[in-house]
């Protein structure tokens, strides 16, 4: 049997070097930017770790373009959409592979890679696309509204205006 004492002071120890090196890594992540130019390279933009724009240079030939905005915006798109890669190369001293490759599938999720220039996405599909035919209590919606029923004009006094009320019902 062993020494419950020394047990202890092992996963302490333990625990401390998992914390030290966690901290390490996160330091390490923290330090990650990447930097990207726009095609004609008159716009420079740099995002830290978290895909966050830190940094912006404009050229003086490109500030009066009207699609400047689009431009920067794409840019830093394919700034953050290299953050992955940045992460992944930046970072010396992981924790486990696991937390790497987490980490790495999840900024790959948040930042892809974006639409080549000259390209439109293709449109969203419609959110009835599937479930145009589908009746709307089936798809979990209120009904639609019934169009209020037209008022019967009042009767004469003494006029019994119901179908069955003179006896005749062919009129």
């Amino acid at each position: 049997m062993t020494n419950p004492e020394q047990l202890i002071a092992d996963f302490e120890a333990r625990m401390a070097e998992s914390r030290r090196k966690a901290e390490l890594m996160v330091n390490e992540i923290e330090a990650v930017t990447v930097s990207e130019r726009s095609r004609d390279g008159q716009i420079g933009v740099e995002v830290d770790h978290a895909g966050n724009l830190v940094g912006l240079k404009i050229g003086m030939s490109v500030r009066d373009k009207p699609d400047l905005a689009e431009e920067i915006l794409r840019t830093v798109k394919a700034a953050q959409s290299k953050l992955a890669t940045a992460v992944q190369a930046g970072v010396a001293h992981p924790v486990g592979p696991e937390v790497m490759n987490e980490l790495v599938s999840r900024l790959e999720r948040q930042f892809p890679a974006p639409e080549p220039a000259g390209f439109a996405a293709p449109p969203a599909p419609s959110a009835d696309d599937g479930t145009r035919f589908v009746p709307e209590a089936e798809r979990g919606l209120p009904p639609s509204p019934k169009p209020p029923r037209p008022a019967r004009p009042a009767a004469e006094e003494g006029h019994d205006d119901d179908y069955f009320g003179d006896g005749d019902y062919l009129r």
